[in-house]
């Protein structure tokens, strides 16, 4: 408890789960919350002679089910680990906490929605400008922006973020500004500084200035971009190297919709809990990386006549070729969230099933490429030719990992055959143990004349022979008893321990490789970090496309013909239909409407 004391006081802020062997154990007021956010059972233990302490815990193995649960309710959550085996010392195990998980900062597939962004956000106040930075650390996106409060407010209600930092000092001015009701962190002032922000940027990004990125002179910006890369150190995410760039969000280049607005509209969101939303009309989006697109599309509309009308030119281009579509869509349907799988194998959190999700995920957007790509489809060209066929990737990862490798190492196969001459030996000698141990059986029960002989095995006393009572007679001097049952008793010979020694020896020392092989290859599919990342991006705008081409053949929408803005202004919509009333439907037929508007 002391050791537990001490961990906690430097969370103080966060739930702590304290690993003690197979259980992750809470404490005092912590385990109160997890009792009721979990459902879980609250006991009591001696805590010294004079007093006791409230405890709840679950076993190690459920974190990934109980984890989704604390964060989901709000709760920082610092995860304290063993850091070394216990077996491997006479003291208390060494502990500490090893990551840090908070709504704004999780790379778990259970607390992470597919098609939404999970962004962390960090604003800096100023007199009359501030500063603001987006940072998803499951995709790698990290955004820049700087304005007035208007400005801001309409960038915090657009791109949701889970958390929001801010410094100490600032909390009221904030919450008057902002309102209260997001989830939020205060950091200390001095990490709000200028030449801080700058060095934290500099050292992640190896440059030595930030001119590169367009953000230079966005001082309020980049403070916020700042404190965000330190609440990523200090929440342990230490390992960022999926985060290659910052990218500015130029105010000039969208429509900025304000709250009212966006709710208005419903855009996201229905008045009603069981309404659908325009997201829920037009959203046909096979990945999850296009679907974040897609929002992201419907909440920063363009301004650029002409990058609309590439992106129409796009949608068209699929309604021309619906076969085109139909194969694109068949691929887009297995190709995993991408994206988020560069994010997990960046941060080492990928296990081997995972990797090969990103295996079969590159090799069906190089699939894409090579269907959409070329003369015949010329508005797509500026799109899915950028998609990198990341061949030797592929190649690399098919020859090395299993078709179907487990979850987790140790848990079934995960390095391929040919390989390893190693570790195809061990294999093979586990895969002949059957037959040494029914040839021991065999050789044994000859030997005795017990016809009945069997052998087993559990965790207590590892291989063993069992003989009924009926012929325990029977049994040699030689062979040593280990467990009486009613009907029978079990033994061991010198010959099974050896077996066992050689069987568990190759165990352990397949793991270990399948470990290390594991770890070489995530090392070399971690330097094409980049080149999978734009193949994501490039991906998502395909299938983006592909889905409002559907929306538009289904629903029978047109093409909107657009020019820039002039003198005089117009806008005509001829039968036009509220896409979301038209699908609630309200069992009348819609009735479509003229629009007419001008200078």
């Amino acid at each position: 408890m002391k050791q537990y004391n001490q961990i906690k006081s430097r969370y103080p802020d966060a739930l702590l789960l304290f690993r003690v062997g197979d259980f992750y154990e809470t404490f005092g007021e912590d385990a109160v919350k997890a009792s009721k956010i979990l459902g879980i059972v609250l006991t009591k233990r001696a805590n010294g002679s004079a007093s006791h302490i409230e405890l709840a815990g679950f076993p190690h193995h459920s974190l990934d089910t109980y984890l989704p649960k604390l964060v989901r309710a709000g709760q920082r959550v610092a995860i304290c680990d063993q850091l070394e085996d216990p077996k491997a010392t006479k003291k208390i195990v060494k502990r500490g906490v090893t990551e840090l998980v908070t709504p704004g900062v999780t790379t778990n597939d259970q607390v992470l929605q597919a098609k939404s962004n999970n962004f962390l956000c960090a604003v800096c106040l100023g007199e009359d400008r501030h500063g603001v930075s987006f940072c998803d650390i499951s995709t790698g996106e990290f955004l820049l922006a700087e304005g007035n409060t208007d400005y801001i407010d309409k960038l915090l209600q657009s791109l949701r973020p889970s958390e929001i930092l801010f410094s100490k000092s600032s909390r009221k001015e904030f919450e008057s500004l902002f309102g209260n009701s997001y989830y939020s962190f205060s950091l200390d002032d001095w990490v709000y500084k200028l030449d801080f922000a700058e060095e934290l940027l500099r050292d992640h990004f190896k440059t030595q200035n930030l001119k590169g990125f367009g953000v230079q002179g966005m001082n309020q910006g980049i403070i916020a971009a700042g404190a965000v890369f330190h609440y990523l150190r200090e929440t342990q995410n230490n390992r960022l190297a999926h985060i290659t760039h910052i990218s500015r969000i130029d105010r000039d280049e969208f429509v900025w919709m304000d709250k009212f607005t966006v709710r208005n509209l419903e855009i996201f969101n229905s008045y009603s809990a069981d309404g659908t939303s325009l997201f829920d009309v037009i959203d046909h989006t096979h990945s999850p990386m296009g679907g974040r697109l897609l929002k992201r599309w419907l909440v920063m509309p363009l301004k650029s006549v002409s990058r609309i009308k590439e992106r129409q030119d796009g949608v068209e281009e699929f309604l021309k070729h619906p076969e085109l579509a139909v194969n694109v869509a068949e691929r887009l349907e297995n190709i995993y969230d991408l994206e988020r799988l560069v994010a997990k194998l960046s941060t080492r959190k990928i296990n081997p099933k995972e990797l090969q999700h990103l295996y079969r995920a590159l090799t069906y957007a190089n699939e894409i490429k090579h269907l959409s790509s070329g003369k015949k489809y010329p508005a797509l060209s500026s799109v899915v030719d950028k998609i990198n066929p990341c061949e030797k990737l592929i190649e690399r990862i098919g020859q090395t990992l299993c078709e179907e490798p487990s979850v987790q190492i140790g848990k079934g196969r995960v390095i391929r055959e040919g390989i390893s001459g190693e570790l195809d030996e061990l294999r093979g000698l586990l895969t002949s143990g059957k037959d040494q141990l029914l040839a021991i059986q065999q050789r044994e029960g000859e030997r005795t004349g017990i016809p009945s002989l069997k052998i087993a095995f559990n965790n207590v006393f590892g291989y063993y022979l069992e003989v009924r009572n009926t012929h325990k007679g029977k049994v040699p001097e030689s062979w040593v008893r280990k467990q009486t049952l009613v009907n029978a008793e079990r033994y061991i010979t010198a010959d099974l321990k050896e077996f066992e020694e050689k069987i568990l020896t190759a165990e352990e020392r397949i793991g270990v490789l399948e470990y290390e092989l594991f770890q070489q290859l995530k090392v070399e599919i971690n330097s094409n970090t980049l080149r999978v990342q734009k193949t994501s991006q490039d991906v998502a705008v395909a299938d983006t496309l592909a889905g409002l081409a559907y929306v538009a053949e289904h629903n029978r929408y047109t093409r909107p013909s657009l020019r820039s803005l002039e003198s005089p202004r117009k806008i005509f919509l001829k039968e036009c239909r509220h896409p979301v009333i038209e699908r609630i439907g309200l069992g009348e037929e819609f009735v479509p409407n003229d629009f007419d508007l001008q200078d």
